[in-house]
């Protein structure tokens, strides 16, 4: 969707609390409305679930819109010309803060616990090497194909060149 009908949508919603924000997107009558709803359910869950801050405690701080990659079509005009069709993408970005700051802080991600390293007995290592498959069970490996003169990176740079060789 183009930037400039999705910016159309988003600046209604700055400065909004979060809930009044999602009944102003479901009752708009623009198609981006949609997405942005996605969108900022999204977020909303995210703060509560990677923040644990308050649904009702949050509000749109911003909504920034800008352009993302533009697929370029063709149509026919007249006199055998062509005329672009730029199809045009956006990136959305919502940015979400509380009315009232909460003094919690944010809860961090706790890191993988260390391996449980223990030592083997007899009878581990001779169960490990039993549970190990013979080589004819085995998936074949790739053979490695040692580089010769002709393929080094002036050959690639030679045949992709722009003018020919």
């Amino acid at each position: 969707m183009a930037p400039r009908k999705v910016r159309l949508v988003a600046s209604l919603l700055k400065g909004l609390p979060a809930a009044e924000a999602l009944i102003e997107l479901r009752h708009l009558p623009k198609r981006a409305s949609l997405p942005l709803e996605k969108l900022l359910r999204s977020a909303l869950a995210n703060a509560k679930h990677n923040f644990n801050l308050d649904e009702k405690n949050l509000r749109v701080k911003l909504a920034i819109v800008n352009s993302g990659p533009v697929m370029k079509r063709f149509r026919a005009r007249a006199f055998g010309r062509a005329a672009t069709i730029r199809k045009r993408m956006s990136h959305v970005t919502i940015v979400l803060d509380e009315f009232i700051p909460s003094s919690q802080k944010a809860r961090k991600v706790k890191k993988a616990a260390a391996p449980i390293v223990r030592e083997a007995s007899l009878e581990d290592m001779k169960e490990a090497a039993s549970q190990v498959k013979p080589e004819a069970e085995r998936p074949a490996e790739r053979k490695i194909i040692p580089k010769t003169k002709s393929a080094g990176p002036g050959f690639v740079r030679r045949i992709f060149n722009r003018k020919a060789v």
